[in-house]
C-alpha cells in the first residue's frame, strides 16, 4: 500500500470516528430535551402535596396520565442505549 492510500484510510476513519461523535452528542441532547419536556408537564409537578399517595384511583390515574420512560433491554443498554 502506498503512502497517500495509507493517509486517504486515516483520513477516513479520523471523519468517522468524528460523525460518530456527533451522532452521539445529537442523540444524547435529543434524550435530554425529551426527558426535560417529559418532566416540565408532568402532572406531578403541578400538585401542591406531591409527597401525598393519591386518594382515589381517579386521581391515580391522572398523576401517570404523563409519557412514560421505557427502559432498553439488556443487550441495547450493555451497547449504551439511554431510556427513553
Amino acid at each position: 500500500m502506498s503512502q497517500r492510500h495509507t493517509r486517504l484510510a486515516g483520513l477516513g476513519s479520523s471523519l468517522g470516528r468524528a460523525a460518530r461523535r456527533v451522532r452521539a452528542m445529537i442523540a444524547e441532547c435529543d434524550y435530554a430535551q425529551r426527558r426535560a419536556t417529559t418532566l416540565m408537564t408532568a402532572p406531578d409537578r403541578f400538585l401542591i402535596d406531591r409527597d401525598k399517595a393519591p386518594q382515589t384511583y381517579s386521581e391515580f390515574l391522572f398523576r401517570t396520565s404523563s409519557g412514560l420512560l421505557h427502559e432498553p433491554s439488556a443487550r441495547r443498554r450493555a451497547r449504551g442505549q439511554l431510556i427513553g
